[in-house]
């Protein structure tokens, strides 16, 4: 059973434009290029054609990756004022006397930068289910890392 892509409404909104875009705009193009190739001549050392051949399957692949996580898209709501965390829900945590901001997201929007964890990745899979004042113990490659919910928004 193909595995449930957790994404915002926003998230599955940009992928199916970018699928769209993909099997409309990119192939024509890509399909312009085979042509225009195809009448330089021979095929077997043309760099064009090969190159536009190469593009072709890229974004055949790329299709067919975005057609799979939007298939088993699950779009989740932002959840506030929760009871505890959930996938979709903005938090904050202590640890070491500094407060870190989170927001757990599915893996397709996970961007630690911006405090958007993956429930899939160790610290998101730690945070799931908890509440405020819970103690959150996250393990590491480089030891146990403790962190303590203090809001949940």
């Amino acid at each position: 059973m193909p595995e449930t892509q957790y994404m915002s409404q926003e998230k599955l909104n940009e992928l199916n434009e970018e699928l769209s875009h993909r099997k409309t705009t990119v192939r024509k193009e890509i399909g312009e290029a085979l042509e225009y190739a195809k009448q330089l001549g021979d095929l077997s050392e043309n760099f064009e054609y090969h190159d536009a051949k190469d593009r072709q399957a890229d974004n055949e692949k790329r299709i067919a990756e975005l057609q799979a996580i939007v298939l088993n898209a699950q779009v989740i709501t932002k959840q506030k004022g929760g009871s505890s965390i959930e996938i979709g829900t903005t938090f904050r945590a202590e640890k070491d006397g500094k407060e870190f901001t989170f927001t757990l997201v599915g893996s397709n929007e996970a961007n630690p930068v911006e405090g958007k964890i993956s429930n899939e990745s160790p610290i998101g899979k730690a945070f799931l289910g908890a509440s405020i004042d819970e103690r959150v113990i996250v393990d590491t490659p480089s030891g146990a890392v403790q962190y303590i919910v203090t809001a949940i928004e």
